[in-house]
């Protein structure tokens, strides 16, 4: 077998690994919580997106970068919310949810590894706490973003995915529009999700924050 072809039967393994878009979407549909544990103990809670940044994701792709191919991704900024982070790779726990980092480290932010790494043709999921015990975490300014915003994904080859964010919008975790959010728009997108909406003491955080942003540089 050849160098060419052993790359090409990696990588075919690789794929084959992702979890399936039905599965990712019936996680969220169930109600996904990112952060069970949010602590929602401060007088003024995470900014709420406003409805003026809602995402349209039925206009069509007319231009952005050339999509990257896969490399992991290390840290993750966002400048107009002072992020600038860690990312660790993140799959699914024992009871079907998505994973989140560890609560102890309010600055790290985590990949969902079944789906494509920040830069590749599909849609990229990062996933963060908005709060633990101690105070705001590392997503806790997500819902303030606005449209045009930039999310920096340095990732392990060297290279530096840039995406311009063109939606911003809290969900209903029990009505949580998987296919909205995550169906391929045809281009190399990203998701970065974190919790919100209301908060009760039983139940914590009742939706989830999320940003729709595509691949407009890479550097």
């Amino acid at each position: 077998m050849s160098a060419f072809e052993a790359a090409a039967a990696e990588e075919e393994a690789r794929r084959k690994k992702r979890a399936p878009w039905g599965v990712i979407a019936l996680v969220l549909l169930t109600g996904l919580a990112l952060i069970r544990n949010g602590s929602g103990e401060f007088d003024v809670g995470p900014p709420q997106p406003a409805s003026a940044a809602a995402a349209d994701t039925r206009a069509p792709v007319t231009d952005g970068a050339q999509p990257l191919p896969y490399a992991l991704p290390d840290r993750v900024r966002i400048p107009a919310i002072q992020v600038d982070a860690p990312v660790m790779p993140v799959g699914l726990d024992a009871e079907g949810w998505v994973d989140a980092p560890p609560a102890e480290d309010p600055n790290l932010a985590g990949w969902f590894t079944g789906a494509v790494t920040p830069g590749e043709k599909g849609t990229s999921v990062v996933v963060g706490h908005v709060d633990n015990q101690q105070g705001p975490a590392v997503f806790y300014g997500l819902g303030a973003m606005k449209k045009g915003n930039r999310v920096e994904i340095t990732r392990k080859d060297g290279r530096t995915a840039v995406f311009e964010v063109y939606g911003i919008e809290v969900f209903s975790k029990h009505d949580f529009p998987g296919d909205r959010v995550y169906a391929s728009k045809g281009a190399a997108e990203l998701r970065v999700i974190t919790c919100g909406g209301g908060f009760s003491q039983q139940d914590g955080y009742d939706g989830n924050v999320v940003a729709f942003a595509r691949l407009a540089e890479v550097r």
